[in-house]
Parts: structure tokens; sequence; C-alpha cells
């Protein structure tokens, strides 16, 4: 395998690592429905505040979402929305595996 292969797939291993969470999945659906500030995600994550910064720093860094800081407030917003499609791949595997 080349180098830049080896970095293609690695890059792509960081991605499927920032979603393998069910509380990131459920903050992604929601970003997906427009932006929120880190109190709305905690709230509907069930999650303390710094919790839930922690993993929306993981999904900024592997690119999925963006944040834009207004005061006191942090709002994130999806900036991969084909991620969206992932969701339905894996609900079609799902589907597939249960036969």
């Amino acid at each position: 395998m080349t180098k830049a292969k080896s970095a293609d797939f690695k890059a792509q291993a960081q991605v499927f690592k920032a979603l393998a969470h069910p509380g990131r999945l459920l903050m992604v659906d929601e970003l997906s429905r427009g932006e929120r500030c880190v109190c709305e995600l905690a709230a509907l994550v069930g999650s303390e505040m710094p919790t839930v910064s922690r993993h929306l720093a993981q999904l900024k860094h592997a690119g999925i979402v963006d944040d834009e800081k207004r005061g006191a407030q942090v709002f994130y917003r999806l900036v991969t929305p084909c991620v969206m499609n992932f969701f339905q791949c894996v609900a079609s595997v799902r589907e597939k595996s249960r036969g």
C-alpha cells in the first residue's frame, strides 16, 4: 500500500472514530437540522457541558462540525451533511443483518 493511500485510510478511520459514540451520533443527527449551542446539545444528550464539549471537539477535529463563539456561548453546525448518507447506509446494513 502506498503512503498516500495509507494516510487516506488513516484520515477516514479518524472520521469513523469520531462517529463511534451514541451521544456523538445523536448530536450529529440534531445538528443536521440546524446549529445548536453546547447547552442545547448537553440537554439533549443528558450529559454535562464539559463532556459534550469534548465530544464536539472530536467531531470538529474530524471535520464533521464547526463552531462559532457568540458571547459566552458556543454554537455548532454540521459542515459535512453527507455524513447523514452514512447514517442511511448503516441503517440499511442493520436491516439486512436482521434477515
